[in-house]
């Protein structure tokens, strides 16, 4: 008897998290540490060995990758996007090392934790003097997201511009041979994709700030909950237009190439 999607989806999670579980045990995925402006800091894991095993494991997956460099702006939006597709708090070690390998594409993003609770926990782990600390940590953590929202949107707006510029160029030109068109179709998809993964970890993190700002008010309610929940708030208006944002709308590939975060 054949499983059911759900089932398919949770197998795939449980098969992702063991092998996770075991390529960190191995030492294959450097702890990336985070370097300027919410950035990864750069080093011979992230700029050679992760990217060449992502994209082997990518297209061994059957997911659309291509083999066109980067422009300095693709390489940006990369850079930016990691902040987001990582954990929100440092103490979620293993999860970190998961995101961090499904950023380079060694793993499928399903393999990254779908628990709201993991900020709380990290949150709240560990002793501190007051309550004012979890609440102003919270408070932190929101606003420097907020922040980087922009640069990221501006950034992606700059790529999804010159993906038109790319495809309508690709598929016009009567210089431009066919073996190029599928690498170009493969590289927007990437982006895109990106972009809406992006989207998808900002809601997931607006969902465990809500959740660790509700619990922490259940705890040890405070004033401080007043700022953070503002915070949030904020957080949610600037989210907003980037989530909005009309992309090309190849997301999902031709030809029936699943995109880049494939959900099942």
């Amino acid at each position: 008897m054949s499983e059911c999607p759900a089932d398919n989806g949770r197998a795939l999670s449980r098969r992702s998290r063991r092998l996770a579980a075991l390529l960190i045990g191995l030492g294959v995925s450097a702890c990336t540490s985070t370097g300027d402006l919410g950035r990864p800091r750069q080093d011979y894991w992230s700029q050679v060995v992760a990217p060449q095993a992502g994209f082997w494991s990518a297209t061994a997956r059957g997911e659309a990758a291509s083999h066109f460099r980067l422009t300095d702006d693709e390489e940006q939006l990369r850079d930016r996007a990691w902040r987001f597709i990582m954990p929100a708090h440092e103490r979620s070690v293993f999860q970190r090392q998961v995101s961090d390998l499904a950023h380079h594409r060694i793993l499928p993003a399903q393999a990254q934790s779908g628990a709201v609770s993991d900020y709380f926990n990290a949150l709240t782990s560990g002793s501190f003097s007051s309550q004012a600390s979890r609440y102003n940590r919270l408070a932190e953590d929101v606003n420097a997201d907020r922040l980087l929202i922009g640069p990221f949107r501006a950034n992606a707006m700059r790529v999804v511009a010159a993906d038109r510029v790319r495809m309508r160029t690709a598929e016009g030109s009567p210089h431009v041979p066919s073996t190029q068109i599928e690498p170009a179709q493969a590289r927007v998809i990437e982006n895109e994709g990106l972009i809406l993964w992006v989207c998808e970890r900002i809601n997931f993190r607006l969902e465990s700030y809500r959740y660790a700002l509700a619990n922490l008010v259940v705890e040890m309610p405070s004033r401080e909950g007043i700022r953070a929940e503002r915070a949030i708030m904020a957080l949610e208006a600037e989210a907003g237009p980037l989530c909005k944002m009309q992309l090309i709308g190849t997301f999902g590939g031709e030809g029936g190439r699943p995109p880049v975060v494939y959900k099942g």
